[in-house]
């Protein structure tokens, strides 16, 4: 009995079964080859491979280089952060080394007490900066018997006070002479006690050779 043939649908080949048979084996690397035409020359056959050969190797390129730049931006961001540690740190160190120098130089700096007493032993020490010779007991002796200790006293009936310069502070220092012998990183006003004591001792240095040597009116 002759087998029946299906109306629309053509009988598969040999050459058909044996295509179909590669295709499950080989894969889609083989579909290249078993889509080929029966009856279609060697050259267009051969000429499928190296069109799905070139497509494996573009997207094997494709995926190195990707690989290759996540690699590079991954190096990158941790360059970037550590750089930006790198500086906080440095930034940190230094802040703590700028706090620390403010905190010795604060303790190297003493604290005169705004009194008679204070005056005269910051003036002190202005003075053995700038080689100022003078001693606490000479100042101190000097400057109650011009003022009693009081930074604001005036004469205003000596000599001086009648030529319109009369003398001023807690060692009766007249103005052309302040403006002399004042020394410099003091204020310059008569009336400041520092500023005073240390531009009186400062012409008694030149004038007499101490503060100590003067016990009178100078």
């Amino acid at each position: 009995m002759s087998a029946s043939r299906t109306p629309g649908h053509s009988r598969l080949t040999k050459a058909h079964k044996l295509s179909v048979a590669g295709v499950a084996t080989l894969g889609a690397a083989a579909l290249a080859f078993s889509l080929v035409p029966a009856g279609a020359s060697e050259a267009q056959a051969v000429s499928v491979a190296p069109v799905a050969w070139t497509q494996a190797v573009d997207g094997a390129q494709a995926k190195a280089v990707q690989k290759h730049l996540t690699v590079q931006q991954v190096v990158a961001d941790k360059q970037a952060k550590d750089a930006a540690k790198a500086k906080a740190e440095a930034a940190a160190k230094k802040a703590r080394a700028d706090k620390e120098a403010a905190s010795r130089s604060a303790a190297r700096t003493p604290v005169f007490a705004n009194n008679l007493d204070g005056w005269i032993k910051e003036a002190l020490s202005i003075m053995k900066r700038e080689g100022i010779p003078g001693t606490y007991s000479g100042i101190h002796r000097n400057i109650m018997r011009e003022s009693s200790g009081n930074p604001r006293a005036i004469n205003n009936w000596d000599i001086n006070a009648q030529n319109g310069i009369p003398s001023k502070g807690l060692l009766q220092v007249i103005p052309p002479t302040f403006a002399t012998y004042h020394v410099k990183g003091t204020k310059f006003d008569l009336y400041d006690p520092v500023a005073n004591i240390v531009a009186a001792c400062n012409y008694a240095a030149d004038r007499y050779g101490s503060m100590d040597n003067v016990n009178s009116a100078y």
